[in-house]
Formats: C-alpha cells, structure tokens, sequence
C-alpha cells in the first residue's frame, strides 16, 4: 500500500483519478438504470439488451476514431464536444417516450459521442509518473475505477426503486457533465499533446499485444454485461438486492486490484487471472440466492481488476506514445463491443430460459477468454524486469547549414 500512498503523492495523479473516475462513473449506472427503466416501460428485457447493445456499438465505432482525433484537434476540443452530445441524447432518452427502435438510434448517437475519457487519461499517465511508477498506476487505476461498479450499481438501483428510473438515468448525466468539465478543466490536460500518427487508421491493431488486449478485452466485458443482466432478472426490479450483489462483485475486483497489483506481468500472466474469474462465474451457474450469487461473484470479481491491469500494460509496452491514445481506443471497441453482445445474449436468454442462462452465458465468456490468451501466449509480452512505458516516437531532426 506504501507504493500506491507514495503514487497518489506525486503531483497530478489524485487529481486526474479523480476527475477521470467522475466523469465515468455514470457508466457504472446507465445500464442497470436503462435495464431497469425500458423493462417497466416496454415489459421486456429483450428490448433494453437492444438498447443498450445500440449504444455500446456506437460507443465502439467511436472508440479508435475520437481517440485518434485527440492527436489532430487536442483533448480538450474533442472531449467537450463529445460530452454536449452525449449527455443531451442521454437526457432524451431519460424524458421522452419513444419506440424501440426510437430509443436504439438515439442510444446509438450517444454511444457514437461518448466522451474518450479512458483513451485520454491512459495517455497521460505516462507523462505525470516515471516508469518505473507506471504498472503500479495501471493496477490503482484499474482498482480504483470499480469503485465505479461498486458504488454506481447501487446508487442506480436505488434512485430507480426509490424514485425513478428517469431520475438514476438523469443523475447520471448530471455526473458526466460535471465529470466531464472537471477533467477538461485539468492542467495535465492541457500540458500532454499527443501526437499526430502517421500511421493509418487500425495499422496498431497489427501489434500482436494490442490484438490480444482487444480480444480478451471482449471477453471479460461480456461475461460482466452478462452477469449484470442475469443479476438484475434473478431479484427482479423491484428488489434493491441486485444492486448489493454487483456492488460486491465489484468490491471484489478492488480488493484483487490492490492485491495483485505488484504481481509480475509474465506471459502467462493474463490467463492466470481471466482463470479466477471464469472459476467464480462457473460456480455462479449452481444457484441464484442472494448469498450464493454474493459469495461466487466476490471470487470472481478479484481477477478482473488484475486482467485488466494487464491489458493496460501490455498495450502500453507495445506501441509508439503517438499511437497509444488509439490503441486503447482500439482496446474500449473491443470492450464495448462486449458490452453490446454480452448484454443482447444475455436479454434474450433471460427472456426464453430465465436469469440462470445469462450466467452461464457470462461462464462461457470468460472461459473463452482465459483460453484465448493461453493459446496466444507467444503473442504476450514478459514485463519481467521491464517497465510499460510506451515505445518513444523518433523524428528526423532538421539541422540547417550554414
């Protein structure tokens, strides 16, 4: 803990967790809060896993593309933009009543204009530690962004139960808003440049790491957006149950971020811990009560913070510091994309079989993603020994003669 307490000291970095965990916390709410508000509303689950796979593509059609634009525009023109649409269509959402397929084009203009806080603060990272304080950061991130996922689930259910299911989706734009202006308003923001690529748009995916990162990255979002939606469908949305039982697997991912933080980074390091998760989420499949769901998700949840502390890592090691805002651009569509699929398989599995088969459909997932890294383990990077500071870009110097 000395080693995060010494990181947190070091100028810029509380500040810029902070403000970065603000602006996305609305993304631990909007899903169960859309989730809980489209089924009282339509009375299908099936219709909000569209929605929200509406605005989760659109969020990863926007991911390498906004992320790319910081290195021509700059941060902050992109992000402010970004952020006025997204959280007007998000207020659309929440107040006007509309078809399905209304509220799928909408959500889907959201998604396209999410804000690229993630691409944006992973870059900078680099730029406020020395690398040796560099994969410790990337672990604290990783733990410290669940507090997104304990706190946001609850806080969503609650507002939703308790008052509205339009006021949790209108408190959560309110937190990206403010979020959103608090981050632009940072001077690291405006200090980093990024820059431009002279590479062509997708020329990082060859990077075998960043392929990887993105896959898996998939995998591990889908078995959550999964196990999200069966939880939700077990105590129904009458019940604040399901918010307590995210929050704690959540809270599980914090405690194994924290402990497994300093663990070496080898190449086997990613299946290792995508293995705790699908250990956890196969023994969810055996039962529904609240203190079994409770207990197997807590196992669960302690190698996600890791595998994605991972994935940070290894991107960052692996490319150039020009092309790292879009490489993680890169790694969020494959995230987000599993978002969309885990929740669209998800709801309509829960809608023919009930809220079982989303957890075996979030087992399955993660399964797939502790065997792809192990057959892809050549394509793993050993940080043993090394740091993950990205690769330094290089530039003719011109040199005039006199």
């Amino acid at each position: 803990m000395s080693t995060y307490w010494t990181l947190l000291k070091t100028p810029g970095v509380a500040r810029v967790i902070a403000a970065q965990l603000t602006a996305r916390f609305p993304f631990g709410m909007l899903s169960l809060a859309f989730l809980i508000h489209i089924e009282r509303v339509y009375d299908s689950y099936g219709s909000a896993g569209l929605v929200l796979g509406a605005m989760s593509i659109g969020q990863a059609i926007a991911g390498p593309l906004t992320s790319r634009l910081m290195g021509r525009w700059g941060m902050r023109p992109v992000i402010i933009a970004t952020l006025v649409v997204c959280a007007s269509s998000i207020i659309v959402m929440a107040l006007v009543t509309l078809p399905i397929s209304g509220l799928m084009a909408i959500g889907l203009v959201a998604g396209l204009s999410t804000p690229p806080i993630q691409p944006a603060v992973r870059t900078i990272y680099p730029k406020i530690v020395n690398s040796r304080q560099l994969t410790p950061l990337f672990s604290l991130d990783a733990s410290a962004q669940e507090i997104i996922w304990v706190l946001g689930p609850v806080i969503a259910t609650f507002v939703a139960i308790q008052i509205s299911s339009v006021a949790g989706i209108l408190l959560a734009a309110a937190f990206l808003v403010g979020g959103g202006i608090w981050f632009v308003a940072l001077p690291e923001v405006g200090r980093v440049r990024i820059p431009r690529s002279r590479r062509k748009l997708g020329a990082v995916l060859g990077r075998p790491p960043v392929m990887l990162s993105t896959i898996v990255g998939f995998m591990l979002v889908a078995a959550c957006a999964a196990v999200e939606a069966g939880v939700v469908a077990a105590f129904g949305h009458g019940s604040s149950d399901s918010g307590w039982v995210l929050g704690i697997f959540a809270a599980g991912s914090l405690v194994g971020g924290l402990a497994l933080g300093h663990a070496p980074i080898g190449p086997w390091a990613l299946a290792g811990r995508m293995l705790i998760v699908t250990v956890g989420l196969g023994l969810a499949t055996l039962g529904l009560n609240f203190w079994w769901l409770a207990g197997t998700l807590l196992l669960a949840g302690v190698g996600i913070a890791p595998a994605f502390a991972v994935l940070f890592g290894i991107v960052s090691a692996s490319v150039k510091f020009s092309d790292t805002a879009e490489a993680y651009g890169w790694v969020g569509t494959g995230q987000l994309m599993g978002a969309a699929m885990g929740s669209a398989i998800a709801g309509f599995m829960i809608d023919h079989s009930g809220a079982g088969a989303a957890i075996l459909v979030a087992a399955g997932f993660a399964a797939l993603g502790t065997l792809i890294p192990t057959i892809g383990r050549r394509w793993h990077p050993d940080l043993r020994g090394r740091d993950a500071s990205p690769i330094p870009d290089t530039a003719p110097i011109q040199v005039q003669v006199s």
